[in-house]
């Protein structure tokens, strides 16, 4: 495995549920790095995930996989070797396209390192069967080992080829040194990742409490605002019944408004009507005192009508002879002379009067 990951990405974990194979059960709290990782000793591709210290995913990328979107945010691959299917929840559509474009690229390098890895392992294997050939047409014997090649039999024929068995154990012996230094490589990148990972493993369980001590940190400071949002919730109950008040009040006091400007209406309608009443008051006094002048001149023109003529006219003197019961002779008048019952002077008395006004006035009337 690569010392650097290749791409990384966050994502939401998932894996199927292997009792029903139908629901996703979440692997990870929350978003997780998930990277590719290149294992140059074995020539293949990972993804790898972890949650602390915990390796979620650790899926081996061979030819044969396929990357399914099954959403704009969610894609899943199946793992044979694991016998599991991972699933990667996404913040964004592009993180998931990006990733599903670095899955098909690695997928092909994939299928191109394991087509070279085969043509290595057929060139290699040539050799080893040429040498296991050798060796059955001509086995080694006890005297060829110990290196006394004068003490062979004459049983060898003279057409067989000399010594042909030192050259293919040599091919062989130098074929197995090259796969042993290889396994010697691999197992000491094997070493340092296993070196690595302890490392890490030791740091992370290092960093255990400091986590521990913040998840705590954060437990009391959600309970303070669960606390805060209740307090919250509770003003906001008052707040609506404060405000139901108010919105009687503000209806009450628009009802009282209405009622006052009623009230307004009706009284300058009375003051309206008490002017008018006023007027009327002051229009039957003037008529009142203009029907008691027309009835004192009335009165008055009828008591000088009666008079003689030459007692129209007012004297200081005059007025005090007029005596009551003195005979008048009053003279015919033009406007009675066609009348014969009045042809002759009749004796009159003056009485004196009270008129409707106050003024003293002297009725005259025939004895």
């Amino acid at each position: 495995m690569g010392e650097q990951p290749i791409f990384s990405t966050r994502a939401h974990v998932f894996q199927i549920d292997p009792n029903t194979k139908k629901n996703w059960v979440p692997t990870s709290k929350h978003a997780v790095t998930v990277s590719y990782f290149y294992d140059s000793t074995r020539n293949v591709y990972r993804i790898i995930s972890l949650d602390g210290s915990k390796a979620i995913i650790n899926s081996t990328i061979t030819p044969n996989m396929t990357f399914t979107k099954t959403s704009q945010k969610f894609g899943q691959w199946a793992d044979s070797r694991a016998n599991t299917v991972y699933g990667l929840g996404f913040s964004s559509e592009h993180h998931l396209s990006k990733f599903a474009e670095k899955f098909q690229e690695f997928k092909e390098a994939a299928r191109l390192a394991k087509e070279k890895s085969q043509e290595k392992m057929e060139l290699t294997s040539t050799p080893s069967q040429e040498s296991a050939g050798g060796d059955l047409q001509s086995p080694l014997t006890p005297e060829s080992i110990n290196g006394t090649d004068d003490e062979r039999t004459p049983d060898v024929t003279q057409n067989s080829e000399p010594r042909p068995e030192p050259t293919q154990n040599a091919l062989s012996f130098s074929h197995s040194s090259a796969i042993s230094k290889h396994w010697e490589a691999e197992l000491a990148t094997l070493k340092g990742n296993n070196a690595k990972l302890t490392a890490a493993l030791l740091e992370s369980t290092a960093n255990v409490k400091q986590w521990k001590q913040q998840l705590a940190a954060y437990q009391e400071e959600a309970e303070r605002l669960h606390k805060r949002v209740t307090e919250l919730e509770c003003v906001s109950s008052q707040a609506n019944a404060v405000h139901t008040h108010k919105t009687e009040l503000n209806q009450t006091i628009q009802e009282l408004e209405e009622t006052l400007k009623v009230k307004e209406e009706e009284i300058e309608r009375l003051k309206q009507e008490i002017d008018n009443a006023r007027e009327l008051q002051e229009q039957r006094d003037s008529l009142t005192q203009k029907l008691q002048e027309n009835i004192f001149l009335t009165s008055k023109r009828e008591a000088t009508f009666w008079l003689p003529e030459d007692a129209r006219i007012p004297t200081p003197g005059r007025a005090k002879s007029v005596l009551p019961c003195e005979a008048w002779t009053i003279p015919q008048s033009p406007c009675r002379a066609g009348r014969s019952s009045c042809s002759q002077a009749a004796p009159l008395c003056a009485v004196p009067r009270r008129s409707f006004l106050g003024a003293r006035i002297y009725f005259y009337h025939h004895k």
